[in-house]
């Protein structure tokens, strides 16, 4: 793979320019496509093989018209009035959202009975000619657009339900400008020249781009979830700085022992370009492994982001050796007074802390263990729930304003409605029991009233509105939707948003087990053969999973239980969005091997060269060092510029993979992996017969430690 990664580099470098413009242009015309001719993207919700998508199949199939999305347009006036004084306003508002595309039907809420018992709230019910996913945001702008009057008219106006919250237009926080100037100043600081700094950030926004372009082009033929550009834009720029960061700081460091350009930077890319590879490799096949949830928008976030870290790996093996060739000396130009351009290991303080870690390595070990495993504490008591736009901030949307008013107005209930669909052609409940099904379901203590059957143009299916007593993401409403699940007959079954999230929920529930350890197969099997070595892949999960769990338990302490919760600009607790472990867990894990990786492939240079077990572990420190303890400053900034992001998920997930990053970068790699390799002495490079060419044996003449 070292030649490869050299060979790849070595040309590149020798046609700069051409590569250079190369890259600009792929940005360009990505962008480009994108705007002009890039897909939409789709939030899909469905299980499958769960009961909410067979009875969505059967709407779908025969009664078209029931599986079309629908929302409110919610009207309010303040406590003391009556919305019926408005009455003529919030009629023409519903005269003009009628006329708006795709608006099939709406009600008023004074002809429909939808006001609240003290006259305050109303709503007015809309239903779509298309499917609440396919619906896209611009019917919802324009519907806006049309409750003019009613707001000229001094009533309050928002637009809710299903519809508004899957296609609601995310705000965003602009925290990411300030996590890229964060990153720069750490940039700064780690090279010690404005260049050297400068060149990690270029190529990350060039990376993204492409990358981001190509996720957009990606959506004309798969559906892409809308959270994708998200968590690939924070994940390729995290990737984007960090391999070039990596890479460029090997090849001053070889400068800096007296090589020439072409000689730095081709050991460079032997050596660091080959642990990029490797580090991709492992983040891309992490990302790809959310495939075995089975769900289709965990799919797509899996994919994009997937292909965001492949553009990030070509660019660090293609883009960045040009880019040092172009540069040449002025590599170094722009030095920051004061900082020092190289050091050797033994003044550094990594160097100095690898030592002192073993000669006293147990109790290192111990209090790192209990510390990671006190944050991970918290995680045992996680409660996970789909997000809803009861969880949007209540400032950042109209969905949630709604949200609100309708609780308020009409409990919490009509922010949860559900179906009862039934198939009249197979056996079970036939037309002249519904009525008797109606009212078993609403004896229920869980439902506040069950709607009457709507039947199919051809009769064949039957559909009955049903609205629980509490919020769609309470523990409640799920219970309360298993138990109408076991009272009615086989061929009735319950569709809904709520009840599509629920089976979602188990479905995320069900695989993770499977999904985990087929992430922990494959990144043993792969750091395995990198390493010639089984403790070295062993380690690697143990202190993987400790920080992954420290994360788990931090997120939970914030968001669930409102711990430092003004810290973070939080309004209220949460619980922790059921789609986060899974992607949280690909995320961090392959972020994680990236920096075992780094670290453990310059330590196994030092070992190969010395066979030194503590000398070489120190080394390794002192040589990666100020690099990974830079590359997790810069993955903590860029994470925590995503905590102001108004979506709750992106939030959990920017602060999870924050504080996971730091505890990897400090407790795992600074403490628990000197204290590890110091005890396991040589046996960190045993590999049986069965696993190919062993590590070789220390040199005659050097003294084993440990």
């Amino acid at each position: 793979m070292n030649r490869l990664t050299r060979h790849i580099a070595a040309a590149s470098a020798r046609r700069p320019r051409r590569t250079v413009a190369a890259w600009v242009f792929a940005a360009v015309l990505a962008l480009a496509l994108a705007s002009t001719v890039g897909g939409s993207f789709v939030d899909d919700f469905v299980a499958p093989g769960s009961q909410s998508e067979k009875a969505t199949d059967l709407l779908e199939q025969r009664f078209p018209d029931a599986a079309d999305g629908s929302a409110q347009a919610v009207f309010a006036v303040p406590a003391g009035q009556r919305l019926d004084h408005h009455r003529a306003a919030v009629t023409a508002a519903v005269a003009r959202i009628a006329e708006v595309d795709h608006v099939a039907a709406v009600a008023s809420p004074f002809a429909a009975g939808t006001t609240s018992p003290d006259g305050r709230i109303g709503y007015a019910q809309i239903t779509f000619d298309v499917p609440a996913t396919d619906l896209g945001p611009g019917a919802l702008t324009a519907i806006s657009g049309a409750m003019r009057p009613a707001r000229d008219a001094g009533v309050v106006t928002e637009l809710g339900g299903d519809a508004a919250f899957i296609n609601g237009e995310a705000a965003t926080s602009g925290a990411e400008a300030i996590g890229l100037l964060a990153a720069l100043v750490v940039l700064l600081l780690a090279f010690g020249t404005i260049v050297a700094a400068l060149i990690p950030v270029a190529l990350a926004l060039i990376t993204v781009a492409v990358g981001l372009g190509s996720v957009l082009l990606l959506a004309n033929v798969l559906e892409v979830s809308s959270a994708a550009p998200t968590i690939g834009a924070m994940i390729g720029l995290g990737v984007g700085i960090d391999y070039a960061l990596f890479i460029v700081a090997r090849y001053r460091e070889n400068r800096g022992a007296g090589q020439d350009n072409a000689a730095a930077l081709s050991a460079a890319m032997a050596t660091s370009g080959n642990a990029v590879v490797l580090a991709g490799g492992t983040v891309v096949a992490a990302m790809a492994a959310l495939a075995l949830t089975g769900l289709g928008f965990l799919t797509s976030v899996g994919l994009s982001t997937a292909l965001v870290v492949v553009c990030a790996v070509a660019s660090a093996l293609t883009l960045l050796p040009a880019m040092l060739s172009l540069l040449g000396d002025r590599v170094d130009a722009g030095r920051v007074p004061g900082r020092r351009l190289h050091s050797p290991p033994e003044s550094t303080v990594w160097w100095r802390f690898a030592h002192r870690v073993a000669r006293r390595p147990w109790p290192y070990l111990i209090l790192s263990v209990t510390v990671l495993l006190v944050l991970a504490a918290p995680a045992l008591r996680l409660q996970t729930g789909f997000p809803d736009a009861g969880d949007d901030s209540p400032s950042s949307s109209s969905a949630r304003r709604a949200y609100d008013l309708l609780a308020e107005g009409f409990g919490p209930g009509v922010n949860a409605p559900l179906l009862l669909v039934a198939d009249l052609r197979s056996p079970g409940v036939d037309r002249d029991a519904l009525t008797v099904l109606s009212d078993r379901v609403e004896a229920d203590p869980g439902i506040a009233e069950v709607g009457d059957p709507r039947f199919s143009p051809d009769g064949d299916t039957a559909v009955l509105s049903m609205l629980p007593t509490t919020a769609p993401a309470d523990d409640a409403t799920s219970e309360t939707l298993a138990r109408v699940r076991g009272l009615v007959p086989g061929n009735v079954a319950v569709a809904g948003l709520t009840a599509m999230t629920d089976d979602l929920d188990r479905q995320l529930s069900d695989t993770l087990p499977i999904f985990i350890a087929a992430i922990l197969a494959a990144s043993f099997l792969l750091l395995m053969v990198m390493f010639r070595s089984i403790a070295v892949p062993l380690k690697a999960a143990a202190l993987n999973l400790l920080s992954i769990g420290g994360a788990y338990g931090v997120v939970v302490a914030v968001f669930q239980w409102g711990w430092f919760g003004s810290v973070f600009g939080l309004e209220e607790t949460y619980q922790i969005a059921s789609p986060l472990p899974t992607i949280f867990f690909a995320v961090l894990f392959g972020l994680s091997v990236d920096y075992e990786v780094f670290l453990l492939s310059r330590i196994r240079e030092e070992y190969d060269a010395s066979g030194d077990n503590v000398e070489s572990v120190a080394r390794g420190l002192a040589g990666t060092g100020r690099v990974i303890t830079s590359a997790a400053l810069i993955m903590t900034v860029v994470f925590l510029g995503f905590v102001a992001d108004p979506s709750p998920l992106v939030r959990m997930l920017g602060l999870g993979l924050a504080t996971a990053i730091v505890l990897d970068a400090t407790i795992v790699r600074m403490i628990l992996v000197p204290a590890i390799m110091t005890l396991l002495g040589r046996a960190n490079w045993w590999l049986p017969r069965w696993g190919g060419h062993p590590a070789p044996r220390p040199r005659a003449g050097v003294v084993e430690h440990g």
